[in-house]
């Protein structure tokens, strides 16, 4: 009887440890995914992390922050990544979707800033572009006569006097990027509300200016995937076109492409960080609290992410074309990322 009581105990002690321990302990390695913007940040502190360690380096995916957002919301487990990396701040919806697949306790790191960079070739004309121009040449309804119609202009000179007569065709991201989601906010959205006739539809009902305003026309905006690099690719080859994508990859590739202004504006680490370019947006980092320390390797992770060598000002990230936060900003992440705190539901 003693044995049988004993073996009893064995088993139930087995079982207690066996509901305790995670079923994603398994995975003996970091796993971030998300924003093709935030990537190649993401993979140079891998690199370092796994470097200064000696851990197995992390599992970094360039899907698109929609696409990074949608896996990292999926579930809890080794099947479902530990950090979201993000080119615009997560979504209601998506924090939703989240809580839905017991995914709580989510904690939100702002690692830096970016600009979104309208660019063409080096050999290309100077574009000198409004906010309402990139409205009017890629939106897929425009206002004309007081309605909205659908876009008909073909030449970036029938939007704006001095512009060049060139053909409007732009390669830019797909509607799981980002950058798309901020260039829609920053530049279509921002340009439709100089016309008065949108700005009160926008005032009186967010979800029909949206509805009206937001979709980009399918013969002058290209899809190009969420490899940036291949836009920059494509400008190199196709004259006259144009690309959009995040700065750091301008800085890369400045012997093959320039940027065009906007209001007046070029993107620069200056303008970008003080908000006086347009197309400036917040870079984030979104970690489930739940997974420190159980995943091996992601406190320290997120330590080399947020320190001063990575992303403080003259960091190596700055080097890769981050924008750093203002050294109060950066503290601030720092704290986040020590204390780990959950944020709140989004307001929209």
């Amino acid at each position: 009887m003693k044995k049988l009581m004993a073996g009893i105990a064995a088993t139930a002690a087995l079982a207690s440890m066996a509901m305790s321990t995670p079923a994603w302990a398994a995975r003996d390695y970091v796993w971030a995914a998300g924003s093709s913007t935030v990537f190649p940040f993401a993979t140079r502190v891998a690199e370092n992390y796994a470097r200064k360690t000696g851990k197995k380096a992390p599992k970094i995916e360039s899907i698109g922050t929609g696409g990074g957002f949608k896996l990292f919301c999926g579930g809890m487990g080794d099947g479902f990544p530990d950090i979201a990396d993000a080119s615009r701040p997560m979504k209601r919806s998506e924090w939703d979707a989240c809580k839905q697949h017991g995914v709580t306790d989510i904690v939100q790191i702002r690692i830096g800033f970016d600009g979104i960079v309208v660019a063409v070739d080096k050999d290309g004309p100077e574009y000198n572009f409004k906010v309402e121009h990139l409205y009017l040449a890629l939106a897929s309804q425009v206002l004309r006569y007081g309605k909205f119609v659908a876009n008909p202009y073909k030449t970036w000179d029938e939007v704006g006097a001095g512009l060049p007569g060139n053909r409007i065709q732009v390669y830019g991201p797909p509607p799981s990027s980002g950058t798309r989601d901020a260039f829609v906010e920053l530049a279509i959205e921002a340009g439709a509300r100089k016309f008065p006739a949108a700005d009160a539809i926008r005032s009186d009902n967010e979800a029909k200016f949206k509805q009206l305003v937001d979709p980009l026309r399918k013969d002058g905006w290209v899809d190009a995937g969420e490899n940036d690099n291949a836009i920059v690719q494509t400008l190199e080859k196709t004259p006259g076109a144009l690309g959009v994508f995040g700065y750091s990859y301008l800085e890369e590739n400045r012997d093959g492409i320039k940027a065009a202004s906007v209001n007046g504006i070029k993107p620069t680490p200056g303008t970008i960080a003080d908000g006086s370019y347009p197309l400036s947006r917040s870079l984030f980092i979104y970690v489930k609290k739940a997974n420190i320390g159980v995943t091996p390797g992601l406190r320290e992770f997120i330590d080399e992410f947020v320190s001063d060598a990575a992303t403080g000002r003259g960091g190596y990230l700055q080097g890769r074309g981050l924008i750093p936060l203002p050294a109060g900003q950066h503290e601030a992440s720092k704290g986040i990322a020590a204390s780990l705190p959950a944020f709140a539901r989004p307001a929209s």
